[in-house]
């Protein structure tokens, strides 16, 4: 067997696949590993180039086979597609990781430690337990509403339903029902006592993180923002501008482009929804802030004039992943742009 420069490991729970290749691109073999063989495997073999789909479990055992001393490089799934020839095997799958890894515009995912994946992890589960009140809360809402029982719409204002459920000399809504809408509110409860919980340590890692504390300081980022960014997207270098990092996010339009004719259509939506989710938020708090001051952006309130409010928004958004880029790549904190208009007097 020639030496193997390059291997294409596809993941799996229990059965993974390895493809090799020299240095000249031939293949050098093809075999299936039982989960207990992996580390195994590639104890066993010189220092290489190994390339994996990003996908559960990839982290891991990129820090697994990385410790080994070999190089490990993590793709985007759909990157590897296209060097998929043909049928669906995991031996195909291996073969397309392996000829991917090689391709010099390969665009790599880095690989993210212990402490990165564990609190991306506390982020995604307090997403979803914020999905889950707010499905429980939509439901509360809707039963009630059947029986005439409605409040404005918010998130504090639900608190009022509470007491009418908790009246039982109100005959207007039947025994039967009151028994169900209250284990609703019961679990709506437990919920926001667990994302309390959650906020708190997020709140505790946040206050020892510096660059968590100059993101904090940009209109619009708050402590959940700036957490989930450190978290996803620590490493600024790993973007070659600040437009590529709101591509990254899903904050840029899509490109339609033929015979010279460039059109552009709706945000991406690509790459990371939690982030993108968080900053469009955070971006419609500006808004409805800059329209109470009188200080506000003169850029800011010429295109609130013109464009709808959730188009500024995006506006918004992608604007603030830019200065999160440029914060994270100088290491520097927010600054005010200063009104040209003031500055000249």
């Amino acid at each position: 067997m020639n030496a193997v420069t390059t291997i294409g490991l596809d993941l799996a729970k229990q059965v993974f696949q390895v493809h090799g290749t020299d240095a000249q691109g031939k293949p050098s073999f093809s075999r299936k590993l039982r989960r207990v063989q992996v580390k195994e495997f590639f104890e066993s073999i010189p220092p290489c180039t190994v390339g994996m789909e990003a996908c559960g479990s990839a982290y891991y055992w990129a820090r697994e086979i990385a410790s080994l001393g070999h190089d490990v490089k993590i793709m985007p799934a759909v990157y590897v597609k296209p060097f998929v020839k043909r049928g669906k095997t995991d031996a195909i799958d291996a073969e397309a990781i392996c000829d991917a890894v090689l391709h010099n515009k390969m665009r790599f995912i880095p690989v993210k430690t212990t402490e990165q994946q564990a609190f991306s992890m506390l982020l995604k589960v307090r997403s979803l337990f914020v999905r889950q009140r707010t499905k429980a809360i939509n439901a509360l809402r809707s039963h009630m509403a059947e029986f005439g029982l409605v409040v404005p719409v918010s998130r504090t204002k639900v608190t009022a339903l509470y007491s009418l459920l908790k009246d039982y000399g109100d005959s207007q809504i039947p025994q039967a029902a009151r028994l169900v809408l209250c284990e609703i509110m019961e679990e709506i409860e437990h919920l926001d006592v667990r994302i309390d919980k959650l906020d708190a340590q997020i709140a505790s890692q946040a206050k020892q993180d510096e660059d968590v504390q100059r993101l904090m300081t940009i209109p619009g980022v708050g402590q959940t923002t700036a957490a989930a960014i450190k978290a996803y997207a620590g490493d600024a270098g790993v973007f070659k501008s600040s437009r590529h990092f709101a591509s990254w996010i899903g904050l840029t339009p899509k490109v339609y482009a033929s015979g010279g004719k460039t059109r552009l259509g709706g945000i991406s939506k690509a790459g990371n929804s939690v982030l993108r989710s968080l900053l469009y938020m955070g971006a419609t708090v500006v808004l409805r802030e800059s329209r109470k001051s009188e200080n506000a952006s003169p850029w800011l309130t010429k295109l609130m004039a013109r464009r709808p409010f959730k188009v500024v928004a995006i506006a918004v958004a992608n604007k603030m992943a830019r200065t999160i880029w440029a914060l994270l790549k100088n290491g520097e904190t927010y600054r005010r742009p200063i009104d040209p208009i003031v500055a000249s007097a």
